[in-house]
Order: structure tokens, then C-alpha cells, then sequence
């Protein structure tokens, strides 16, 4: 059998698993040897632990502690006393369950291996409130108890960086198929991708291996900065595809001696990057996209107040869709990233752009969230906004027809400022939770602590001699 063969056998079997019995029979007839049995922490991280097959087919369910949802990024955790009261002071042990239809391969592990997600559950049997991939249940429930289903389909900028072990130096693009790194912009250039040719070979074929569907790749502004487009379909397999994503590029890039980097701002004079989701609610029953009329094709009142939604609450939730420090160095006037919540038709300059497209295909393309972002997190956060402005009617600024940068910010321009935002907004209470908004505020705050521990260059240069 060729590869390709191969590869196409594996992705429609693990496409058809549903059960513990389909996925016994799975990692039987492919020989796999270890699993690795993984969960997104708050930052989007593969938390888990690693086992033979024959341990997992004898018990699938994992336990973990209950910190694994309060760990930062940094791999401290918060010291806050209401935190504290949320929590168990024990540290007790959650129970986690495989999904079962995100079983894959791993290709790029050196032994037969296969990874799966897990969702986390309390001992009573109750899903664990704070755990991203639960968060982002919960919201799509909110909308499928209204008879409609969400779409949306990401896109995730990356850049490709030459190996940098010592984090006082700058980051700089490597070295590609001509020998040389790249110096000027080469935005859509086809040439710049191809200076990469082999390592997206790796990345299309390690993502087919699991399942992974990329619609489009271009090379985007930056120096080695990259766009990876998603096709669209439902928010928790999207938000699936883009956690296996990431763990995918990286692995690819490391083989051929390079690294990705899915920071907001990784280079001081490079544009950032952003993860844009498109947003579209269809009819459950007849698969009626709601932002448009059936009969005449134009916009309908959902349309636009999932926008007022959008316009309203983003700049509450940006310190999800914005969730470091460094995140905040990529909304800057003048550049590509958003600075507000504006909208309007097919213009890039605002928060919300509105693609052509025909009337079924209408949709909203939220550009605020940056790529570092939790995608369960960010996928949740801006569909509930968009939620919220539907279920209260709401209705939407007149939309911008020229270029929207010059006009006053509209987001927060730091984590602090965005995390007072998103604790004090009560509609975002009532969807997200007391424990959840507890537990990431403290997260966040005990990060921010960190970062101010650390004395920057900015700092020695122009205030070393001169105050």
C-alpha cells in the first residue's frame, strides 16, 4: 500500500470512531504501541500523560489533579484568597474521558503512537465548569437550545523563526532554500513560501494523518510570517483542529531546524499575529444561514445584532482573545491588527469585517483575537457575544466604509484593564460562570505579576543614565 493510500486508510477510520469499542478495534489494526492522552489547559496547552495501549483499553478514564485548569503560563499558580475559596485546598483529582472522535496518530512520534482528547468531569460526574473545551460546550448549547448551530472557520498566523535559546536576544526569520533570510515584506509571494517547501510538505502530511483539514496556505506580511485557513464546520471540532494545529507546526518546524511561533508580537518591527474566526448561525432545521433572508437574500435583524453583539461585548472578553502581556503589542494604530470594534463591508481596517460572499455564506470575520490565544477559549468567547447581542435584539453602529485606524481606540490597551472588563461585565457572568471568570482572573493576574518581575531593555537603555 503507498503512503498516500495509507494515510487516506487511517483518516477515514479514525473519522468513523464513536466508541471504546470502534477505538479498541482502531488502535488494534493499526499496531499502535503508546497513546497519548491529552487536555487543553487555560493557555491551550497539551496537558495528559502518556500510556501503553494496552493500559488505556483496560481503563480509558484518566484522573489528574484539579490544578491542571490553574496552572499559568509560566507554570506557577495564583495566590489569591478568593481564588483560594473556589477551589478544593486538597488538590483533589478530576476524572477525565477520551473523546473518542478525536482519535488520531501521531506522526511525527518515532514509535507507533496515537493521541486523543479528553474532556474533564468532577467526581459526581458533573463537567468541570472552568476547563476550556467545557466552556466552549456550554456556549454552543446556549445557541443550539435556540434551534440554531454555529459555524466558523479560523485562520492562524504564524511566524517561522531561526532556533533562539537565549531569550535576551531578538528573534529572526531563518534561513530558507536559497541560503538567505528573508528582509523585506512578501506578503501572498509565492517564491517566500516556496523557501519552505519541505516543511510544509511535512506539515500537509503530518496534518492529514490526523485528520486535519487546511482549505488554504499563504505567506503573510511579516518576515516568515504564515497564514494556515481552516475549512469552516463546528466550533468544538475547529477549535479541535486548531489545538492539534499548533502542536503540528511546531513538531514540523523542529525537524527542519527552525521553530513556529504563535506569539502575538514575536519581532518588535514585524506586524502581529492574529487568529481571525468567521462567524455565520445557521437554522438547525432547515440549515438556513439566519444572517440572511430565504426569500430575498438580504440581511436579516440577527445579522446585525450578532455585530451589536460583537461591537458591544468583545472589548470584555479581549483578555481571552488577548490573553498576555504581549498580546497588547499587536493592537497598535497603523498596522493590521484591529484597534476597535467597528465593522463594516470587506474592509480590513476594522474589528469585524464582513466578507463578499454570497447570501447562504454571510458571515462575520472577527479580526481582534490574536493567534496566542486558547482557541476553545477565544471561539467561545466571541460567539457569545455575538449571542448575546442576538437573544437582546441589539443593533449595530453604522457600519465604516473607509479606513477605521485613525478613528479612537475601542479595546483595552493592556491584560489588567481587559481582565477589570471581563470580571465586571454581568451578561458575561451569567454565561461563563463565577468559578470560570475566578479562576482566569487569578491566572491572569498572577502572570502579570511574573512579567513585572523582569527588567526590559527599553528599561536599561533610557532609564539607566538619564533619571
Amino acid at each position: 500500500m503507498s503512503k498516500k493510500k495509507k494515510l487516506e486508510r487511517d483518516v477515514e477510520r479514525a473519522r468513523g470512531v464513536g466508541s471504546f469499542e470502534e477505538a479498541e478495534t482502531w488502535l488494534s489494526d493499526r499496531g499502535l504501541q503508546d497513546i497519548e492522552c491529552i487536555v487543553p489547559d487555560q493557555a491551550g496547552v497539551a496537558r495528559g500523560k502518556m500510556m501503553p495501549v494496552e493500559k488505556f483499553i483496560s481503563g480509558p478514564n484518566m484522573t489528574m489533579p484539579t490544578s491542571i485548569f490553574t496552572q499559568t503560563i509560566t507554570g506557577d499558580y495564583p495566590e489569591d484568597e478568593e481564588f483560594d475559596d473556589i477551589y478544593d485546598p486538597s488538590d483533589g483529582d478530576l476524572v477525565f474521558e477520551p473523546d473518542y472522535s478525536t482519535l488520531a496518530v501521531v506522526p511525527w512520534a518515532s514509535d507507533p503512537t496515537a493521541q486523543i482528547i479528553h474532556d474533564a468531569y468532577y467526581k459526581d460526574g458533573r463537567p468541570v465548569d472552568v476547563a476550556p473545551r467545557q466552556v466552549l460546550k456550554r456556549v454552543i448549547d446556549l445557541y443550539r437550545h435556540k434551534g440554531w448551530k454555529a459555524v466558523v472557520a479560523p485562520e492562524i498566523e504564524f511566524y517561522l523563526i531561526e532556533p533562539n535559546t537565549d531569550p535576551d536576544y531578538p528573534l529572526k526569520p531563518p534561513i530558507g532554500r536559497s541560503g538567505r533570510p528573508e528582509i523585506g515584506r512578501q506578503s501572498y509571494s509565492i517564491a517566500a513560501v516556496n523557501e519552505f517547501d519541505d516543511l510544509f510538505d511535512d506539515i500537509y502530511e503530518f496534518s492529514e494523518a490526523q485528520g486535519l483539514e487546511i482549505d488554504t496556505l499563504i505567506h503573510e506580511e511579516g518576515s516568515a510570517q504564515m497564514e494556515i485557513n481552516l475549512l469552516h464546520g463546528d466550533p468544538l471540532e475547529l477549535a479541535d483542529q486548531v489545538f492539534l494545529f499548533k502542536r503540528t507546526i511546531r513538531e514540523a518546524a523542529l525537524r527542519h531546524k527552525m521553530y513556529a511561533t504563535f506569539m502575538a508580537k514575536p519581532m518588535s518591527q514585524e506586524p502581529g499575529s492574529a487568529m481571525h474566526i468567521h462567524q455565520s448561525i445557521v437554522d438547525m432545521e432547515t440549515g438556513q444561514n439566519i444572517f440572511s433572508d430565504a426569500n430575498t437574500g438580504n440581511p436579516t435583524t440577527e445579522f446585525f445584532s450578532f455585530i451589536a453583539g460583537q461591537q458591544k461585548f468583545l472589548p470584555h472578553v479581549m483578555c481571552i482573545l488577548a490573553p498576555y502581556v504581549n498580546s497588547y503589542r499587536r493592537l497598535a494604530r497603523n498596522t493590521a491588527a484591529p484597534i476597535n470594534v467597528q465593522w463594516g463591508y470587506d474592509n480590513r481596517t476594522v474589528g469585524l469585517r464582513v466578507p463578499n460572499s454570497s447570501p447562504q455564506a454571510r458571515r462575520v470575520e472577527n479580526r481582534t483575537p490574536s493567534t496566542d490565544s486558547n482557541p476553545y477559549l477565544a471561539i467561545a468567547a466571541s460567539l457569545a457575544c455575538g449571542y448575546i447581542g442576538l437573544v437582546e435584539g441589539l443593533k449595530p453602529d453604522d457600519p465604516i466604509s473607509g479606513s477605521a485606524r485613525h478613528l479612537p481606540f475601542g479595546l483595552p490597551r493592556d491584560l489588567l484593564g481587559a481582565v477589570e472588563l471581563f470580571e465586571n461585565c454581568e451578561e458575561l457572568a451569567d454565561i461563563f460562570g463565577k468559578s470560570f471568570i475566578a479562576t482566569y482572573r487569578a491566572i491572569k493576574q498572577q502572570e502579570f505579576e511574573t512579567f513585572m518581575r523582569v527588567i526590559s531593555p527599553w528599561e536599561r537603555e533610557f532609564l539607566l543614565l538619564n533619571v
